[in-house]
C-alpha cells in the first residue's frame, strides 16, 4: 500500500484534535471547545463523505470498475475508526473532562445526580422558562411520515404505564420533539451557586426532570436523544447548464432535505422508540450509529466561562504591523515596498483598512477582488459598497459554491449587484479559491498603477482570528500585471492567460510544481543538495505524491507539514525512506500553505491558496505567488523553520507527540511565531 485512503487520513486529523481535548496542558474550556470542533468535523464528515461513499456504493458495479472505486470496503474501514473515535471520545468526556471541572469546582450534572434542592430548582425553572418552548409530536398511526432537521438534537419520549386503568396497562406511546435550544438561548442551564461549587446541567436533563409533569397520565417516562445528519455533497460539478445562481439557491433548498447520512442515536433509547422513529422517517438500519447520551457537542462552543481567564489560553492580542502605518495612507507605504501580513498574529484590519482607503480615494478607480467565504456581517464586503456607490468600478468574483458559506454569498452578491458592482459567478465545473485584491489607482504623473493583495486566507474577519495565513501587500508589477490576468480570466473563461512568476491553476500550476520537483531530482542524481520542503493543509494527489515518492527513491530530502489529510505514507524503505511528515493542532487551525525548493541554491518560497489536492490542481482557480523580496522570503522561511522545530503540538504520521530529544528545549511554533513577531515589531 504506498498511499492512505483521503477518509482515513482526515479521520487521523480530527483524531489529533481529540488529542488536544485530552491534553492537561491545554486550558480547561478550550480543551471543551476542542471536543465541540472534534464533533462539529465529525458531522460535516458524515455529511459530506460518508455520504458520498454510500452514493457510490449504489452505483452499478461496472460504474465503479470504471471509477477504480472499492466504497464497501473504504466505508467498513470508515464506519469502523469513527466508532473507536466516538469511544474515544466518550472516555475522553467522561473519564477526563468531566473530572478535570470538578476540580475547579465545575460540576456538569446529569438528571441523576441533582439533589432534592436542585431539583426542585431545575422543575421550576422547567416550568418557568422552558415548557412552553416544547411541540412534541406524536409517532402513531395518524402521522404518515416525519421529517428531521438535519444536525439537530430531538428528545424521543417513550411512555409506560399508564396510570388510568380504563387503559391497557401495555399501552405505549412515542413522542419526538426537537431540542428547543436556540429558543431557550442555549444548550446549558446555570444551577444556583453553593459556596464556590458552581453547578451546570443539560437543557436536556432540564426536560428530563420535567417530563413526568409534562405527561402525569404515565408512570414511566423515558427520555433519549437521537440527531440526523444529511446528505450535503451539493453535486453542482456535474451541472453543466442552466442559471448558476437558481442552481445553488434550489441545492440549499434540498440540502434540508437530503437523504439522511446518520442517524445518531442514544443506546439507551427502548426499542420500541427506534422502531418507531426509523418507521416514520423511512430511515434505515446502515444509517444508525449508536453514540452517547448527549449529542450536538459542538453547543459546547458556548459552555459558561465563569469569567475565568486561566480557563482559556492566555491573551494574544493582534501585533501592530512593523511596517505598515497604524494610521495613515496604507496605499502610500504599499507602493513603496512589500508587506507580509501573518494572520492572526497580525490584524485583518489592514486589509479592510486598505479596502476603506481605496473606496474613499478619489484616484482609485477600480477594485477586483475574490470572494470565497465572507463574514456574515462583512466589513470587506461592505467598503466594496461604498466603493461602488461612489462610482468606482467594482469587480467581485463570489463563489457560490463554496460549501456550507453559500447562503452568506448569495446574500452579498445580491448586495453588490444592487450597488452597481460587477459581480462574476464562475462556471459550474470551476470553483475560484484563489485569494486576490486588485486596486488601479491614478497616480500624479498621470500613470495607472496597481496595488495587490495576495493571500493564503479568504477575505472574512471573523475567521482571520482563528485561522494561521499568510498575505502579501505589494505593487510589484511582476505580480500585479499577472493577477490582472487573473481577473481577466475570471471575466472571460474563452481566454488562456499565460504567467512567469504566479503559479496558477487550472493553468500551469501542476505541470510547474512537476517541474519544480523534477529540477530537485536532477539535483539530487548529481550529488548535489536538493530538498523540498511543503506546509499545507492536505496531500492528496496522487501525480503529485508519486511525484515525491520518485524525489525521494533519488535522494531529495522532502519535509511535509500537513494539518489535515496526507495520502503519502513516509518513511518507508524503497519509495518514501527520505520522506518525512508532521502536522500541527494548536489554539489556532493551521491554513497557510507555502512551498520551498531548494533550486541549486537558488531557493524558491511560494505562499500559496491551494493544496496539493485535485481539485484544487484541475478544477479550481488557485494561485501561488513567490515571494521576491530577500528579506520577506526569508521571514517565511524563519517562520516555516519554526513549524519545522516543533516539539510541542506537532504530531508525526502515526499522530504520537514530537518530543523534544536530549538537550533540546520545547518549542511551540504558534508561541515562538507570535513571540518573534512581537519582537520584530520592535526591531523594525
Amino acid at each position: 500500500m504506498k498511499t492512505l485512503s483521503r477518509d482515513l487520513s482526515w479521520l487521523r486529523f480530527n483524531a489529533r484534535v481529540l488529542q488536544e481535548a485530552q491534553s492537561p496542558t491545554v486550558p480547561l474550556l478550550e480543551r471543551l471547545r476542542f471536543l465541540a470542533i472534534f464533533s462539529s468535523n465529525l458531522d460535516e464528515f458524515f455529511k459530506v463523505r460518508v455520504a458520498t461513499l454510500r452514493r457510490l456504493v449504489k452505483l452499478k458495479k461496472k460504474t465503479r470498475a470504471k471509477l477504480g472505486e472499492r466504497p464497501k470496503r473504504q466505508l467498513r474501514e470508515v464506519l469502523a475508526e469513527v466508532y473507536r473515535q466516538q469511544q474515544e471520545f466518550g472516555v475522553t468526556f467522561r473519564e477526563l473532562l468531566l473530572p478535570a471541572l470538578n476540580v475547579q469546582c465545575i460540576h456538569l450534572l446529569s438528571e441523576a445526580e441533582l439533589t432534592d434542592q436542585q431539583r426542585a430548582w431545575t422543575a421550576t425553572y422547567f416550568q418557568e422558562k422552558v415548557r412552553d418552548l416544547l411541540s412534541p409530536v406524536v409517532l402513531d398511526d395518524t402521522l404518515h411520515h416525519l421529517f428531521l432537521k438535519d444536525q439537530t438534537v430531538y428528545l424521543a419520549f417513550h411512555l409506560r404505564q399508564p396510570r388510568d386503568r380504563k387503559v391497557a396497562p401495555d399501552t405505549q406511546r412515542v413522542l419526538l420533539m426537537e431540542l428547543p435550544t436556540k429558543r431557550h438561548g442555549g444548550r446549558f442551564v446555570r444551577l444556583p451557586d453553593e459556596g464556590e461549587e458552581r453547578y451546570v446541567l443539560f437543557l436536556d436533563d432540564v426536560i428530563r426532570v420535567g417530563a413526568p409533569a409534562l405527561f402525569p397520565a404515565y408512570q414511566q417516562v423515558a427520555v433519549n436523544a437521537v440527531k440526523l445528519s444529511r446528505d450535503a455533497e451539493l453535486d453542482i460539478e456535474e451541472e453543466v447548464s442552466g442559471n448558476l445562481m437558481e442552481k445553488i439557491r434550489s441545492s440549499l433548498a434540498k440540502r434540508a432535505t437530503g437523504f439522511p447520512a446518520r442517524l445518531l442515536y442514544d443506546p439507551a433509547l427502548p426499542a420500541e422508540a427506534l422502531r418507531a422513529i426509523k418507521q416514520k422517517t423511512g430511515i434505515g438500519d446502515e444509517e444508525l450509529v449508536e453514540g452517547g447520551r448527549y449529542h450536538n457537542f459542538r453547543d459546547f462552543f458556548g459552555f459558561p466561562d465563569f469569567d475565568e481567564p486561566s480557563f482559556r489560553y492566555p491573551a494574544w492580542p493582534a501585533l501592530a504591523h512593523p511596517t505598515l502605518p497604524r494610521t495613515g495612507s496604507l496605499l502610500a507605504a504599499i507602493s513603496r515596498r512589500d508587506h507580509l501580513l501573518h494572520l492572526p498574529y497580525e490584524g485583518f484590519d489592514y486589509v479592510t483598512r486598505l479596502l476603506r482607503e481605496a473606496a474613499t480615494d478619489p484616484a482609485v478607480g477600480a477594485i477586483s477582488i475574490t470572494l470565497y467565504r465572507v463574514a456574515s456581517k462583512s466589513k470587506v464586503v461592505k467598503a466594496l459598497l461604498k466603493a461602488a456607490r461612489r462610482g468606482k468600478q467594482v469587480t467581485a468574483v463570489v463563489e457560490l459554491k463554496a460549501r456550507f458559506d453559500e447562503d452568506a454569498n448569495l446574500f452579498w452578491a445580491d448586495k453588490l449587484q444592487r450597488a452597481g458592482a460587477h459581480v462574476i459567478f464562475t462556471p459550474p465545473e470551476l470553483k475560484c479559491h484563489a485569494k486576490l485584491l486588485l486596486i488601479a489607482r491614478r497616480e500624479a504623473d498621470d500613470t495607472v498603477r496597481e496595488y495587490a493583495y495576495f493571500s493564503t486566507g479568504n477575505f472574512n474577519e471573523s475567521t482571520s482570528g482563528l485561522y494561521t495565513d499568510h498575505g502579501l501587500f505589494t505593487a510589484d508589477e511582476r505580480l500585479t500585471r499577472e493577477a490582472a490576468r487573473v481577473f481577466d480570466y475570471l471575466r472571460d473563461p474563452r481566454t488562456a492567460p499565460e504567467f512567469a512568476q504566479l503559479l496558477v491553476a487550472p493553468f500551469g500550476l501542476r505541470t510547474s510544481l512537476n517541474a519544480l520537483i523534477d529540477y530537485e531530482i536532477k539535483q539530487a542524481k548529481k550529488g548535489k543538495e536538493a530538498y523540498v520542503i511543503l506546509k499545507l493543509n492536505a496531500l492528496e494527489d496522487r501525480g503529485l505524491i508519486d511525484r515525491l515518492y520518485a524525489a525521494s527513491e533519488a535522494g531529495v530530502r522532502v519535509e511535509l507539514i500537513v494539518r489535515g489529510i496526507s495520502c503519502l505514507i513516509p518513511g518507508q524503505p524503497g519509495f518514501s525512506e527520505h520522506i518525512s511528515q508532521r502536522g500541527i493542532v494548536d489554539r489556532y487551525l493551521e491554513h497557510s500553505r507555502v512551498y520551498v525548493f531548494a533550486h541549486g541554491g537558488q531557493e524558491k518560497v511560494f505562499i500559496a491558496s491551494a493544496d496539493w489536492m485535485t481539485r484544487n490542481l484541475d478544477r479550481r482557480v488557485e494561485v501561488a505567488f513567490p515571494i521576491l523580496d530577500e528579506a520577506l522570503r526569508a521571514e517565511v522561511r524563519h517562520l516555516l523553520d519554526l513549524h519545522r522545530h516543533d516539539n510541542v503540538k506537532a504530531r508525526d504520521f502515526e499522530n504520537h507527540f514530537i518530543l523534544p530529544k536530549d538537550e533540546e528545549k520545547p518549542l511551540r511554533a504558534q508561541e515562538a511565531t507570535y513571540a518573534w513577531l512581537k519582537k520584530l515589531k520592535r526591531r523594525k
